[in-house]
């Protein structure tokens, strides 16, 4: 049954608007406001089991948790914000392109890779902007 609960959690992720990457704490919290009593070291050894056969991707970005996410079949990178952790997917056929050719003209088949942009989300440089602006009024 943890299993079959676990995996709604992550099917619900999906949908729009909401977070498609989560912490094995997120999926408990979830969990637990459902009223179940499905344990956090229940949570990562069914995790580790969907890993282990293919069904979800464990990420570890810089800096932060590990974040889990369904397989879905298809290829997609990833940028994270630096500063407060959000993490949307983007597909580029230029860059997929790119790192192709750059493996064959190197001699190598390219079997897999992983592409993580780091940078700061728009809301976040809008915060930042304004508190540089508020220090620099009280000087």
């Amino acid at each position: 049954m943890p299993r079959v609960r676990v995996l709604e959690i992550l099917e619900r992720s999906r949908k729009p608007r909401e977070h498609q990457h989560l912490t094995a704490e997120d999926i408990y919290r979830e969990l637990i406001d459902q009223g179940s009593e499905i344990g956090l070291a229940t949570v990562y050894r069914v995790l580790s089991q969907f890993e282990s056969a293919g069904l979800v991707h464990r990420h570890h970005f810089e800096g932060g948790q590990a974040l889990f996410e369904l397989n879905r079949g298809r290829h997609h990178d990833h940028i994270v914000c630096v500063q407060c952790g959000k993490v949307e997917e983007f597909v580029d056929d230029v860059i997929e392109d790119r790192q192709q050719r750059i493996a064959q003209q190197r001699d190598f088949d390219l079997q897999d890779h992983s592409l993580v942009l780091y940078a700061n989300c728009l809301r976040c440089d809008q915060d930042t902007a304004s508190s540089a602006e508020g220090d620099e009024a009280e000087d």
